[in-house]
């Protein structure tokens, strides 16, 4: 418990230091909201009125922490572009990115275990080559490319998945079953993408953590004890391999929110993602602050909730932290 207790704390760090480093980037960055939104024909002192009905024409410093106290106190203020509570746009965003990562998290992690155990089993092997050389070329291949290329073969050559948002036009007009298969279609790319981008380094790694497992002293005896390969792999390397696939999670997870952003704005997914870009090219100062302070706290939970797993899986790390 001090061991979580210490890394709690230094989460509300970590999320301070985003948001303070957020914060000087978004003012240090060229481009005035209040500018954007008057538009062209402005005068200067139409601008100075609304950079002060914006609040924007106080100090950085009264501006922070104006902005972190309303936040703590559930006050995250009103977009500048559509004039809509910035708690709004994001409740009604959060869901699509929460299907999205949840799913990707799922599917990427359970698919690396599976094929990072035959890579194990079959070390040196020419299919534990094959698929190390795909897997490597996934780390490798950046999201958006990747995205397009689904794009391109599955949307515009077989014409068989749409590429952009989250139902069709006709989503009103159809029954459950009919929107649930429409939901599912529009999904399926963004998903295949982000999964597919983490399923290489999860493979990758599952790989390593097993071959050095089926080294150990413990799995050697139970092979000589004439147990079945199947048996020690799944019940003896793949438990004891669990530890620091876990952790990898947790470590994963701001990987995964920021290339959500990035396929969220590729597949015009209505997430957080696709609302954090729009609102960082109109400077919209309120929803970037808010967005990037839920994804931070998502993120340290989310790290949290990791070394929590990690502990109900290995035993010996409940009785370090006892000792310590």
């Amino acid at each position: 418990m001090r061991t979580l207790a210490h890394r709690a704390v230094t989460g509300i760090a970590v999320v301070a230091g985003v948001l303070t480093l957020t914060f000087l980037l978004l003012h240090a960055a060229p481009g005035d909201p209040a500018r954007l939104l008057l538009g062209p024909r402005a005068t200067p002192e139409q601008i100075a009125a609304g950079r002060h009905a914006l609040g924007l024409d106080r100090s950085l410093a009264t501006q922070y922490v104006d902005w972190v106290g309303g936040f703590i106190r559930g006050r995250w203020g009103t977009s500048i572009v559509t004039g809509r509570p910035v708690r709004a746009m994001l409740s009604a965003a959060w869901p699509a990115t929460v299907r999205l990562t949840l799913l990707s998290l799922v599917l990427s992690y359970g698919l690396g275990l599976v094929i990072g155990a035959i890579q194990a089993a079959r070390a040196g092997s020419r299919l534990d080559t094959s698929i190390s050389v795909v897997s490597v070329s996934l780390v490798a291949v950046p999201g958006f490319w990747l995205g397009l290329m689904l794009v391109g073969v599955f949307t515009y050559l077989l014409h068989l998945l749409p590429a952009f948002g989250a139902a069709g036009f006709d989503a009103d007009f159809l029954g459950p079953w009919g929107r649930l298969l429409d939901g599912a279609r529009h999904l399926a790319l963004p998903l295949a993408t982000l999964t597919l981008i983490g399923l290489g380094a999860a493979a990758r790694f599952v790989r390593g953590a097993m071959l050095d497992v089926l080294e150990q002293p413990f799995v050697v005896t139970a092979r000589a004890k004439g147990l079945a390969g199947a048996r020690v792999l799944a019940v003896h390397a793949l438990r004891n391999a669990a530890t620091p696939v876990v952790t990898l999670l947790g470590l994963s997870l701001p990987a995964l929110f920021s290339g959500a952003v990035f396929i969220e704005g590729v597949f015009a997914w209505p997430g957080v993602g696709r609302v954090l870009v729009e609102a960082v090219q109109a400077r919209d100062y309120p929803v970037v602050m808010a967005a990037t302070a839920i994804s931070a706290i998502l993120v340290v939970l989310g790290n949290l909730l990791a070394d929590l797993l990690a502990v109900a899986v290995d035993p010996r790390l409940r009785t370090r932290e006892s000792a310590t």
